[in-house]
């Protein structure tokens, strides 16, 4: 049997991740061009995602779509709730399966640094060009290292500072 790729979506996943997506019904009037999958759309940008490659340079060979479409899904789904509902339902299932452990919580942040020449007359200075230009990533944990909650500010954030919107964010799990 051969090994599934990492960007691969496998049954088992996608029945999980299918209810959480916002339906779509077809327009009859003026169709347009038909949707790309949704489970194809997701393997790109699980693809991008994995490789780092950029969105535009998305090859069409692998019939996810294009990368400018997987990345306005994803923009999409972000709006909707999707990940954050995605999260939950897993952290349900792993609590529910006694996967949790809650008895030790860490917290821990790692600096991005910028790229260097990165700026665009589109977005304008960087809100966080200040001491550390980049961004953290701020990430509560359990004792077994399954992330409960992360967060993205600027570089230039004190991690003490983010602590309690990463306690005061983890939602309720059940189970």
């Amino acid at each position: 049997m051969a090994r599934r790729k990492p960007w691969e979506v496998g049954d088992e996943l996608w029945a999980v991740v299918e209810p959480l997506l916002p339906k779509h019904e077809r327009r009859f009037r003026h169709p347009g061009r038909k949707r790309i999958d949704d489970r194809k759309t997701l393997q790109g940008v699980l693809f991008v995602l994995y490789t780092g490659i950029q969105w535009e340079y998305l090859p069409q060979e692998l019939g996810f779509g294009s990368g400018p479409t997987c990345w306005r899904r994803l923009a999409e789904w972000q709006r909707a709730g999707v990940w954050e509902e995605l999260q939950r339902v897993l952290l349900d299932r792993l609590r529910a399966a006694d996967r949790l452990d809650f008895s030790r919580v860490t917290v821990d942040a790692s600096h991005v640094q910028a790229k260097r020449g990165r700026s665009s007359p589109k977005v304008g200075p960087s809100p966080v060009d200040r001491a550390r230009p980049g961004s953290k990533h701020h990430v509560l944990t359990d004792a077994h290292g399954t992330p409960l909650r992360v967060s993205l500010t600027g570089g230039h954030r004190n991690d003490v500072t983010q602590l309690l919107p990463l306690v005061d964010g983890l939602p309720p799990v059940r189970g």
